[in-house]
C-alpha cells in the first residue's frame, strides 16, 4: 500500500461499529462453545471421580487435548463439518472440555471423607449427598476449571475467522492485511479485555465461594 493511501486509511476511525458487532459475535461464539463444553465436561469429570477404570483414559485424553494447538483443532473440523460457525463451536468446545473435566474430577475427589460420612450418618441418599455435600464443596475447584476454559475459549475464538466463523478475528486479520494499525490494536485490545473481564469475574466468584466454606 502506498503512503498516501495508507495515511488516508489510518486517518479513518477503526470501524468501531463493526468492532462492537464483532465483539458481540465473538462472545456468542465463545459462550456457546463454553456452554457445550460444560454440558460434556462436567459429567465426564464426575465419571472420572467415581470410576477408577475410566479415570485414566479420560484424563489421558484430556491431557492430549490440551497439547493440540487451537488452529490444528479448527483445521480438523474442516473436512468433517465444513466452514462457518458450527465447526468453530465444536472445535472451541473440544478445547474447553479438558480443564473443566480435570477440575471437576479434582474437586469431587477433594471432598473430605468425614463430610461424606457425616452425610451418610444423617441418612442422606447418594443423590442427596452429591447435591448437598459433594457439589457445594467441589464447586470452587470446578469453577477454576471453567475460568481457565473461558479465557482460553475467548482467546482461541479469534482463530475462528480462518474457517469463516467471524468474531474479532476478522478485524485482526483485516487490520494486518490492510495495514490498519488502529483497527488491529483495537480488536486485539478488545479480545484481551473480554478475556480479562471474564477471568476477573469468575475469579471473584471463586474467591467468594471459598470464603464462605
Amino acid at each position: 500500500m502506498d503512503s498516501p493511501a495508507r495515511a488516508k486509511l489510518l486517518a479513518q476511525p477503526p470501524m468501531m461499529h463493526d468492532l462492537a458487532a464483532h465483539a458481540m459475535q465473538h462472545l456468542i461464539l465463545a459462550g456457546t462453545a463454553l456452554g457445550a463444553a460444560l454440558l460434556l465436561g462436567a459429567p465426564m469429570g464426575a465419571i472420572c471421580a467415581r470410576s477408577g477404570l475410566l479415570r485414566g483414559p479420560l484424563l489421558a485424553a484430556a491431557g492430549i487435548g490440551r497439547t493440540i494447538p487451537s488452529l490444528a483443532v479448527l483445521a480438523l473440523m474442516l473436512p468433517l463439518l465444513g466452514v462457518g460457525v458450527p465447526p468453530a463451536i465444536v472445535a472451541l468446545a473440544l478445547l474447553a472440555i479438558p480443564p473443566i473435566l480435570v477440575n471437576v474430577d479434582l474437586g469431587i475427589r477433594a471432598v473430605p471423607a468425614a463430610a461424606l460420612d457425616a452425610a451418610t450418618g444423617l441418612g442422606m441418599t447418594a443423590r442427596q449427598r452429591f447435591a448437598r455435600v459433594v457439589a457445594p464443596l467441589a464447586l470452587p475447584v470446578a469453577l477454576s476449571g471453567v475460568r481457565t476454559a473461558a479465557t482460553e475459549t475467548i482467546a482461541s475464538a479469534t482463530l475462528a475467522t480462518f474457517i469463516g466463523a467471524g468474531g474479532l478475528g476478522d478485524d485482526i486479520v483485516r487490520g494486518l492485511q490492510t495495514g490498519n494499525d488502529p483497527l488491529l490494536f483495537a480488536a486485539a485490545a478488545t479480545v484481551a479485555m473480554l478475556a480479562l473481564a471474564v477471568e476477573a469475574g469468575l475469579g471473584t466468584l471463586v474467591s467468594a465461594m471459598e470464603a464462605r466454606r
